[in-house]
Order: C-alpha cells, then structure tokens, then sequence
C-alpha cells in the first residue's frame, strides 16, 4: 500500500515538471515580424483564391505559385514555417495576425469594389455619350435611316372611314347561331 502511495506520488512529481517544461517552440532565430506575416499570408491567399483563368495567366506568364511568396518576400519556407509554429502556439499573437489579416482583405476587397464601380460608371457613359451623339447625328441627317416614312401617317390609315363601314356591313350579314337549332 505504501509502495502503491510512493509510485503515485513520484508520478504525479514527474507529470508536473514535465508540464512546466512545455514552453512551446522556441523563438526562432529570424523570426517573421507580424506585419510581414500578415503581407505573406494575404498573398498567400490571393493566390490560392485565383480562378483558373487568372492561374492559367500568371503560369503562361512563368510565375510559380509554390515559391512566389517565399522569393516575393525574401524568406524560405523553413523561415516560415519555424515561425508559423511559433506564432500559432502562441495564441494571443496569432490571433492579432489573423485579425489584421482579415481586417486587410476586406479593405481589399472594398477597394475592388470601388474601382469596378469606376469602371463601370465610366463605361456606362460612355455608351450614354455613344448614344446621345448617334441621337445628334440622326436629328442632323433628318433621319438618314428613312424613319421618317414610318413617322407620316399611311394612306390606308387616313381611308379608316371607309374601312370601319365594311366592318358593319359584313357584321349586318352574319346572324347568331344559337343551339337551339342543332337541337
């Protein structure tokens, strides 16, 4: 019994010394600074979020995705990943990363939104400007596209008298069937 006691004791002795050692990875030597974390981890993103017509442009243009933001950034991928496991194991300066990183691809994305809402105001005028100037050239031409035949009133409609009298004469001849007389 007392053997049982001592064996439980040395244990539990071993698992708490055990535990205070646990530090986590120590700090690398060239560690990433977080605001350079943060660049790599947004180009990382945007380059796994490309479609594939923009992957299939970026490899025609000889660029590789699997060493792009290592040779971008100037690191390697042991740098990163030595200090990917320090920031992740410490929770509290991973979390700060990952909210600027989210915090900066929103206002990418804004930014985005802005500039195609440019373009698009831009290509709208000019069409609205295409337009107007096609308007101004028909009223100079006086109709070059012969509309102005479609605009006079045509002779049939002017002779509508005489069509709304045959109407009624041939309405006058035609008598209502009823059912009765298939009866």
């Amino acid at each position: 019994m007392i053997l049982k006691r001592f064996i439980v004791v040395v244990v539990l002795i071993f698992t708490v010394v055990a535990c205070k050692k646990i530090n986590g990875p120590k700090k690398p030597k060239n560690l990433i600074s977080k605001d350079k974390m943060v660049d790599i981890l947004i180009d990382a993103k945007l380059i796994t979020t490309a479609n594939s017509k923009n992957k299939i442009i970026m490899r025609d243009a000889g660029l590789d995705f699997k060493t792009y933001v290592y040779e971008k950034h100037n690191i390697d991928s042991l740098q990163f990943a030595l200090s990917n496991d320090y920031y992740a194991f410490h929770m509290e300066e991973y979390e700060e990363i990952y909210t600027r990183l989210a915090d900066s691809l929103l206002e990418l994305k804004e930014e985005l939104k802005t500039i195609e809402a440019e373009e698009w105001k831009e290509k709208t005028k000019r069409e609205a400007d295409s337009l107007n100037q096609l308007l101004e050239e028909n009223k100079k031409n006086k109709d070059s596209l012969g509309l102005e035949n479609l605009i006079k009133k045509d002779s049939l409609v002017e002779d509508n008298a005489f069509f709304e009298e045959s109407v009624e004469e041939l309405e006058s001849l035609l008598e209502p069937i009823s059912d009765s007389l298939f009866q």
